[in-house]
């Protein structure tokens, strides 16, 4: 049967897919735009399952932040390339899940799935944007804070580090600093309390052994390692690390003197963690062409 220019027309603004493929499911269908649109939905989240897979280790990191400013929510959101990461539906996609996200009090990846937004679940929405965009997408993962007697700071290094700070005192310009802080020096630890016995154990075996090469006698080893051990945690803690803004001083003395405390931080790197697959594409095409031969 013919399809006429304005059917193609309606079905591309409902599904967003291009002319020819909506022209294809409209002959299918015999002109009936629903079933048209139906179907390419059953076939769209088909071919996003069969996605599910391949690796999605890019992608982009977003905050979110209530009107009162006592809670925040950080979220990864990954696709298979850095090109779908910065495409306008993608990155809707995840503002909108952020969003929606703070707004329920969901603090689990695993129960986004089921979250509605605009009447549609998560996972619906991510199936749909896989269908469309051609790449495996995935909604790694949340970190919520609170400072309900607080202040928090929110900031984005680009899209692809996010990091999020509560303060008891202090404001929000100093939350968002010490967040930017956060972001350049990814610290380990908040501070040396929060260091785990068996990482100091380590650590500390580690420098006395370098210590004894030295011929000194154990009292004089012992300081030396007290010493480098303070030194490390220095490094490896938020609140012992210079600010990046100020080398001068460390994050703690600026915390003290705006008369503020560390309650928590977050931050994620997008991808970190995520084992990706290298992939030669001259061999890879050396191949094409010897099949084809």
């Amino acid at each position: 049967m013919t399809i006429s220019a304005s059917q193609v027309k309606a079905l591309r603004e409902r599904t967003g897919a291009g002319m020819m493929e909506c022209k294809k499911a409209l002959q299918a269908a015999d002109g009936d735009i629903d079933a048209a649109a139906e179907n390419m939905r059953r076939d769209g989240l088909a071919k996003a399952d069969k996605k599910a897979g391949r690796v999605a280790a890019e992608g982009r990191a977003v905050t979110a932040v209530s009107d009162d400013g006592s809670r925040a929510l950080l979220l990864e959101v990954n696709s298979e390339t850095d090109f779908v990461a910065s495409n306008a539906d993608f990155v809707a996609f995840a503002e909108q899940v952020a969003g929606a996200a703070l707004a329920a009090g969901v603090e689990e990846a695993e129960a986004l799935s089921e979250l509605e937004v605009d009447g549609e679940t998560v996972d619906a929405r991510r199936r749909a944007l896989v269908a469309k965009l051609g790449e495996n997408i995935s909604v790694r993962r949340v970190h919520c804070i609170t400072a309900d007697n607080g202040v928090i700071g929110a900031y984005l290094h680009g899209s692809r580090i996010g990091c999020l700070v509560a303060l008891e005192g202090g404001d929000e310009a100093l939350a968002r600093d010490i967040a930017m802080h956060v972001a350049a020096t990814n610290p380990e630890y908040a501070s040396p309390d929060h260091v785990p016995e068996d990482v100091r154990q380590r650590e500390k075996a580690f420098l006395i052994e370098q210590a004894r090469d030295s011929g000194k006698p154990d009292d004089i080893i012992e300081k030396m390692v007290e010493g480098r051990l303070r030194k490390y945690f220095a490094e490896i803690t938020l609140l012992g690390q210079p600010f990046v803004k100020d080398p001068d001083q460390t994050v703690e003395k600026l915390l003290k003197a705006a008369g503020a405390t560390l309650l928590a931080y977050a931050r994620f790197e997008v991808g970190e963690g995520i084992e990706k697959v290298e992939e030669d594409f001259a061999a890879e095409v050396r191949a094409q062409a010897q099949g084809s031969a």
